[in-house]
């Protein structure tokens, strides 16, 4: 699946399509949901990753997203990030559901819905990627435990 890596050691993906099949037989029912359909897991339900260091990649196809070091407790029961590992993964988009506007996040691989990024964050970025925790793989540093 992964493409080698670019001039910083990063992953570089192609893009990644598939059909509802094959993403149905690929993802847990949650997943799907989440990622293929834009849909919001419970807060507080899949905030348990690990603390080691480590990177976040998109549950459906891999792509790098999120560094543990740029994770922070927001108190909002979903894993936050200040800044993306790999900008040029994520992709922004309008979404005026739920009677609100506000700026969708998804994988630019493969067009999961990740969550949203607002501009209310604690560190100098000033954002939170506000994150559904089914939509993330945790990999953790070579020569490190979970």
């Amino acid at each position: 699946m992964f493409q080698g890596f670019d001039q910083k050691g990063r992953d570089s993906m192609k893009k990644v399509t598939k059909t509802e099949a094959e993403w149905k037989t690929q993802l847990s029912d949650e997943a799907y949901q989440v990622t293929r359909h834009a849909a919001t897991e419970r807060p507080y339900s899949h905030d348990d990753f690990p603390t080691a260091p480590g990177r976040y990649r998109c549950t459906c196809c891999g792509a790098e997203l999120f560094e543990q070091t740029n994770k922070f407790d927001a108190g909002c029961g979903w894993p936050s990030f200040d800044a993306p590992l790999v900008p040029e993964n994520i992709g922004e988009s309008r979404d005026a559901s739920r009677a609100m506007v506000r700026t969708e996040v998804h994988c630019n691989t493969c067009a999961a819905h990740l969550g949203h990024v607002f501009d209310d964050g604690p560190t100098e970025t000033g954002l939170r990627y506000c994150i559904n925790g089914v939509a993330l793989d945790f990999e953790p540093k070579l020569g490190t435990k979970e």
